[in-house]
């Protein structure tokens, strides 16, 4: 069982990282600029270190255990961790290289994501020797991951007090929202009226999102009845589509996926309306060198003109 890290290790956790980002041995051959049996020896080899089946290889193809999962999300954030190190020390020597690792928000319109990869080929057309890694967080991450040093910028929504450990760019942008049902659900044919006085929204389940501010949930003095949690928006609909659950969703969404779905905004879509920001967000500790500040100045364009 591994109790200390060692140089070794790391060499041999890139290779797991590699083989687990292609989905496959023969995949990452290209990207590691190794054979085949020489992957697998280092595999195996970090499996004995750690004491852990990391992954199935056979005829069924190339599959991570349970455990194989949590090395590889652990490996990425050191990793991450890893190179934002190295491009924070270059940007003390004005040496402005390396990769930047970018956050988004899980769930974000496609319009936005849109707009982050011009802001990204914008950032990396004026400097050349820069690379980008792109992720996503579920919503109660991202200020986690703003902290941590796992990555140099977050695009997220946030409606929690602000922690002064994060700075917050603010976009210009709302997200607006309200709330849905599924259209087998007994508050669907309200959809084009109001509530009948004896209909409380109290006395049908809701779904509520992880991380998201309770004052969301309360209206007045009506508070939904959240009777299970999910950790997106994007689950969230899917548990609202089940018709067992009425619950908050942002109007992108609704107009983007649930259109089709015949999502349902109930009583004209005028209950429990909420408006999230929109940030670009980075820790106290993030240095904002030019390379992150043109990225900044650049999503906040980008994303601004992408609503207009």
């Amino acid at each position: 069982m591994l109790n200390r890290l060692q140089e070794s290790d790391i060499k041999l956790l890139r290779v797991f990282y590699a083989v687990a980002s292609c989905n496959g041995f023969t995949a990452a051959e290209p990207v590691l600029r190794m054979q085949r049996p020489n992957i697998s020896a280092a595999i195996k080899k970090l499996e004995e270190r750690l004491d852990l089946v990391l992954c199935h290889r056979g005829r069924g193809g190339f599959q991570m255990t349970k455990e194989g999962e949590v090395v590889f999300q652990e490996t990425k954030r050191i990793f991450n961790a890893f190179d934002n190190f190295v491009f924070n020390l270059k940007s003390l020597h004005d040496d402005y290289s390396g990769h930047i690792t970018l956050v988004l928000m899980a769930g974000l319109p496609l319009s936005m994501h849109l707009a982050v990869s011009k802001a990204v080929k914008s950032t990396m057309k004026k400097f050349d020797d820069i690379h980008v890694n792109i992720q996503t967080r579920l919503y109660n991450e991202v200020e986690h991951v703003a902290l941590s040093g796992e990555c140099h910028l977050v695009v997220s929504t946030y409606d929690m007090v602000k922690p002064e450990s994060v700075t917050f760019h603010p976009i210009g942008i709302e997200t607006e929202g309200r709330l849905y049902c599924a259209p087998t659900h007994p508050l669907a044919k309200y959809r084009d009226t109001d509530l009948p006085e004896g209909v409380k929204i109290g006395d049908y389940p809701a779904i509520g999102i992880a991380g998201l501010s309770s004052a969301n949930y309360i209206e007045d003095e009506t508070r939904l009845s959240i009777q299970t949690f999910s950790d997106s928006f994007d689950a969230a609909m899917s548990a609202i589509m089940t018709g067992e659950y009425i619950g908050l969703l942002p109007d992108y969404m609704a107009k983007e996926q649930g259109a089709a779905l015949g999502l349902v905004p109930i009583a004209k879509g005028s209950l429990f309306n909420f408006s999230h920001e929109l940030f670009v967000m980075n820790g106290k500790n993030t240095r904002l060198n030019p390379v992150l500040r043109h990225c900044i100045k650049e999503l906040s364009y980008f994303i601004s003109e992408s609503q207009k």
